[in-house]
């Protein structure tokens, strides 16, 4: 815990799903993310990743304990209110990519600002910056279909930071990326971060998560470990 308003905060989160049997898939779950930090959440197929995943990006509540996202309480908020933050507080970035393939790399981009509610020249100008800062500035004409695996995701990279999110969640980077691909989009992911942005990622690649300055454990819906590397080493 830090004194300040963290980016992200759980405190004694629990999700159940069913009621005969309940199905408890997140138990008492609690920590925090401050500015500027990269962690990667790692655990097993069915330890909780994707329920924690749909709490963090407010797409689910919790069944109790509380879900913050910078200082703003999630159970709280209505459907329209998460919306919103969703659209301006937090960057999505999927192994499978999400473009529209008959659009420009550019209007991909730029349609991550629709729900902000900036305006059509300005939603291509800072589209363009975040294509650039992601080393794809001498592609914004370009449709999926002429892109790489990995100059996809640099896409769906960009998109997720266009609208300067105060964090971005990146379930599975790398999994529909071969290793060399993987791993330069983990060095990008790293410089990013360096240059300021706050990124979770999600991964069952521990490779992929000894990258990261902190590590979070999953196992059984609950955290088992949460250290950072001048902890462990």
């Amino acid at each position: 815990m830090t004194s300040k308003t963290s980016t992200l905060a759980l405190e004694s989160v629990t999700k159940t799903y069913g009621a005969d049997p309940p199905v408890p898939a997140l138990q008492g779950v609690s920590f925090t993310v401050d500015a500027g930090e990269l962690v990667a959440i790692v655990g097993p197929s069915g330890s909780g990743k994707s329920t924690l995943l749909h709490l963090m990006g407010t797409l689910e509540r919790p069944s109790s304990g509380r879900v913050s996202i910078t200082g703003l309480d999630v159970a709280e908020m209505s459907d329209r209110e998460l919306a919103a933050v969703r659209a301006t507080r937090i960057g999505f970035v999927f192994q499978q990519f999400f473009l529209a393939e008959h659009s420009t790399t550019l209007e991909n981009v730029a349609d991550g600002l629709l729900y902000a509610g900036a305006a059509a020249g300005e939603r291509r100008e800072r589209a363009a910056e975040a294509l650039t800062r992601v080393g794809l500035g001498d592609r914004l004409r370009s449709r999926p279909t002429q892109l790489s695996g990995g100059e996809r995701q640099r896409v769906a990279i960009a998109r997720a930071l266009v609208g300067r999110p105060a964090i971005m969640l990146a379930d599975e980077p790398t999994g529909n990326l071969d290793s060399a691909t993987g791993q330069a989009i983990m060095a990008l992911i790293d410089e990013l971060n360096a240059e300021g942005a706050t990124i979770v990622v999600i991964t069952h690649e521990h490779e992929i998560a000894d990258r990261c300055p902190r590590r979070i454990q999953l196992l059984d819906g609950r955290v088992v470990s949460d250290g950072r590397k001048e902890e462990t080493t």
